[in-house]
């Protein structure tokens, strides 16, 4: 077993560094402080080529694997930005991907190589303020009229719907209990944001402040046919196909943000004298630290390994799901202990991880539970009764 990266991989780890380097802790505050989307960074991601890692070569993207986008996010997280600089450019990886596999050549030209380009950004539209992880419970209707559909319902969570120019989004076109399986009847677009027509609630919250979400309001808008992914009531199962990668790549990005919290954290118990001597000098210090490096070292291993399975076409459900559930939780045990290494100054703006700590606790709920992790894990690979 070969667990070093190759040249390119390194390559993508050197070259993204470079770019995140012209972005300092002061840029990072400033957006959060703010609530201001990092539009100069996602500029120059774009304009570096980084947009379109996981897209095709015919449309001016990479074609590379979910590895290297791993690789790629790790990068981009572990550099200061954390999951504002992350979240900024994360829906291009895994969000389009449904084009990419269902939509028809022309979809994949006219939406894709914007996306690419840097030119149009998009959103998510899946989760419901009753639907939260019970999807196929969403209520949004789609009804068929002549040339397209009307779509009425509600949306939550939708992460920069404040910037987004277009909207994957899931919507039912037949009821659930009209259904065969709950699974089925639900259909998939990628539509315009129409503002005019959408109303798109800014939600205030927590952290990640300069990447927005928010409550989208949708009332009898007009979308073209021409605008469905794939055929109608496959939606669900087309949706399907971006899991497994946005379970890893939302644990990598959590590695990189731990890591750079306990980095931030191991210099300062280096230049912190008390009682005349540096605390990191203290095993009190010294060892909770240390237990946060071996946490986040076997996540991002798990994270590797989920990648390479899933760009082998290999099963991968349970090492992804397992990869987001000990990235969530190592990158907030090494946000929070770096928070506390600080002590008061810890508390402190000035010293941005309390920024991190902020923001480390999204990969914990987001976009899939804890518990629901592990109710997959003992249904799926324990052989146990399902619970829900």
């Amino acid at each position: 077993m070969d667990f070093s990266l190759t040249e390119l991989q390194r390559e993508i780890d050197t070259s993204v560094r470079k770019v995140c380097a012209d972005f300092t802790d002061d840029y990072w505050h400033e957006c959060d402080e703010n609530a201001r989307f990092p539009e100069e960074f996602y500029a120059a991601m774009a304009a570096a080529g980084w947009l379109g890692i996981t897209m095709p070569e015919e449309l001016g993207g990479a074609g590379l694997g979910v590895t290297e986008a791993a690789i790629m996010m790790h990068a981009v997280a572990n550099c200061g930005g954390g999951q504002s600089a992350a979240s900024s450019i994360h829906i291009n990886l895994f969000g389009p991907h449904a084009i990419v596999v269902h939509g028809t050549d022309e979809q994949k030209k006219r939406w894709l190589v914007p996306l690419i380009q840097g030119r149009e950004k998009a959103c998510f539209g899946v989760t419901e303020p009753d639907a939260g992880l019970d999807t196929t419970s969403i209520k949004t209707f789609a009804k068929k009229v002549e040339g397209g559909y009307r779509v009425t319902g509600r949306k939550m969570w939708t992460s920069t719907g404040q910037e987004a120019h277009k909207i994957v989004l899931l919507t039912r076109t037949t009821l659930k209990s009209e259904c065969k399986k709950p699974t089925d009847g639900m259909t998939l677009f990628y539509a315009d944001l129409d503002r005019s027509k959408i109303e798109v609630r800014r939600i205030k919250k927590l952290g990640r402040n300069a990447v927005d979400s928010n409550a989208t309001f949708i009332d009898d808008y007009f979308i073209p046919e021409s605008d469905r992914i794939g055929e109608e009531g496959k939606g669900f199962y087309y949706l399907l196909d971006s899991l497994n990668p946005e379970r890893v790549l939302v644990g990598i990005e959590a590695i990189g943000l731990g890591r750079d919290a306990l980095q931030r954290a191991a210099k300062y118990a280096k230049d912190r004298v008390v009682f005349g001597r540096p605390i990191g000098k203290n095993q009190g210090i010294q060892h909770p630290l240390a237990e946060a490096w071996t946490l986040l070292e076997s996540a991002y291993w798990m994270c590797l390994r989920a990648a390479w399975l899933y760009d082998q076409g290999l099963p991968c459900a349970a090492e992804a799901n397992a990869a987001k559930f000990l990235s969530g939780r190592a990158a907030f045990d090494a946000a929070t202990k770096a928070v506390l290494t600080h002590g008061g100054m810890g508390y402190a703006r000035e010293f941005q991880v309390e920024r991190l700590f902020r923001e480390s606790i999204l990969p914990r709920i987001a976009p899939v539970t804890e518990q629901l992790i592990l109710s997959f894990i003992g249904e799926k690979v324990l052989d146990l009764p399902k619970s829900y």
